[in-house]
């Protein structure tokens, strides 16, 4: 128990204050047990529910490989889906290239950024994507940016149901397993945001190895036990373990020297704060007036290494350009100006709703995106060249002729034709007239 104290204590300081409210939720709501199950009573529990919330203590590979047991268990009596908080929901597209058999298992790591985004072991993460790869219908990322502030961790459980929600629409049939962060399974997080979305769902809470009931649940040599009509808990590692296999996490991450270059975390900061600049939200639920989640259409970021070697010849003199058939960022080195005005091509495409542009668009395109880099790099000048529509249009926003509200429309204005594209095109024009 003092080791267990000692262990605990050590990585309880290291959580910022901010989130030790949304923990307390947690550990103040599963202090208690109802009753103890039998392995055939938590068999029917499970297989009673159609949607089962897996608690996941990420540091600890039982629980990634109690995940992988369950799914193939109960894939032998029914269809099966699993979605993950570990993969992001932008990266889904490489996913689903590992599950049609496209890319191996170290171009899946590597693409996901999985060690950088996520940190914990990849092993058994990786044996339970193959498991559900072998059994089940379907494995869905479920989690969203920002992963570090913890201010925001509630809109992780709205958008991880906005997901879920999904799945059910593409596979009505089958039972949803989903593995997520323990913490997010008190009734108040992902449970509500999931019964507000399913609200005819049964939803069932299967947790692991929590603390406050381990000892009591050892002494009665109990395998599960109840909590409620909802939840249960399940016992395959002692909390020395488990905090252990934390402590050690935190050692690795520590000592982790990488000198690859990764470009990705300053391209999505310069996203964000662009569009947080034109007032979008960048985890918006819905479409209108905003981008649907924003934060799950951000591209995937490589450096020219990871590209064809034909590839540098194509992007010149650029240090960077983006793609939007492949919705892929290359990058040679990061060039403000350069990167600031392929985000804003990337942002323009995100609220067009990822259509390709056609070719009367283009005048459009360029307008908003060269008011966008100056938007961000007010430094950035015509450097004696004539200014374009788009240098005329930041001039109009400084002026405080047009307003933040009238920029983002024209961000989100369909130009899909050539008579949509040409009426954008003088409402631009007509805008700048008045600062002229």
């Amino acid at each position: 128990m003092h080791a267990l104290a000692a262990v605990r204590d050590d990585i309880g300081s290291q959580v910022p204050a901010r989130g030790r409210a949304y923990l307390h939720e947690f550990t103040e709501h599963f202090r208690e047990y109802d009753a103890v199950l039998s392995q055939g009573e938590l068999t029917e529990r499970i297989a009673a529910a159609t949607v089962t919330l897996i608690g996941d203590y990420h540091a600890l590979p039982a629980c990634q490989h109690f995940a992988a047991e369950l799914i193939e268990a109960s894939a032998r009596e029914r269809r099966v889906v699993l979605g993950v908080e570990a993969v992001l929901a932008r990266d889904q597209r490489i996913l689903d290239s590992w599950w049609r058999r496209q890319i191996p298992e170290d171009e899946l790591r590597r693409r996901l950024r999985f060690d950088r985004e996520w940190g914990y072991q990849w092993e058994p993460f990786y044996e339970l994507l193959c498991s559900a790869r072998d059994h089940t219908d379907g494995v869905y990322a479920l989690d969203c940016m920002p992963r570090e502030d913890l201010r925001r961790i509630r809109s992780r459980d709205r958008h991880a149901a906005a997901k879920i929600s999904e799945i059910r629409d593409r596979h009505p049939n089958a039972s949803m397993f989903v593995l997520f962060g323990e913490s997010h399974l008190a009734p108040q997080h992902l449970p509500r945001s999931l019964k507000e979305v399913l609200p005819q769902e049964k939803i069932l809470t299967v947790l692991q190895n929590v603390d406050a009931l381990y000892w009591r649940a050892v002494a009665q040599q109990a395998a599960a036990v109840r909590i409620g009509k909802d939840a249960v808990c399940v016992f395959n590692s002692n909390p020395l373990e488990k905090y252990e296999s934390y402590r050690l996490c935190l050692e690795g991450w520590n000592a982790a020297v990488d000198d690859l270059p990764d470009f990705a975390p300053a391209i999505y900061n310069l996203i964000f704060s662009l569009a947080r600049s034109l007032g979008f939200r960048v985890d918006s639920p819905r479409n209108g007036t905003q981008p649907k989640y924003l934060t799950d259409l951000l591209p995937e970021v490589v450096t020219l290494d990871d590209y064809p070697p034909d590839f540098e010849a194509k992007l010149g003199e650029k240090s960077c350009s983006y793609l939007p058939d492949a919705n892929l960022f290359v990058i040679r080195e990061f060039q403000m100006a350069d990167a600031a005005e392929e985000c804003a091509r990337f942002l323009h495409f995100a609220c067009r709703g990822m259509k390709r542009l056609v070719a009367s668009a283009q005048p459009v395109e360029d307008a908003l995106v060269r008011f966008a880099t100056r938007l961000l790099c007010p430094e950035f000048d015509t450097n004696g060249h004539n200014p374009t529509l788009g240098d005329s249009l930041y001039e109009t926003y400084l002026a405080g002729k047009v307003s933040l509200p009238a920029l983002r429309r024209l961000f989100l204005t369909q130009v899909e034709t050539p008579g949509q594209a040409q009426q954008t095109l003088a409402k631009l024009e007509e805008l700048t007239r008045s600062q002229a």
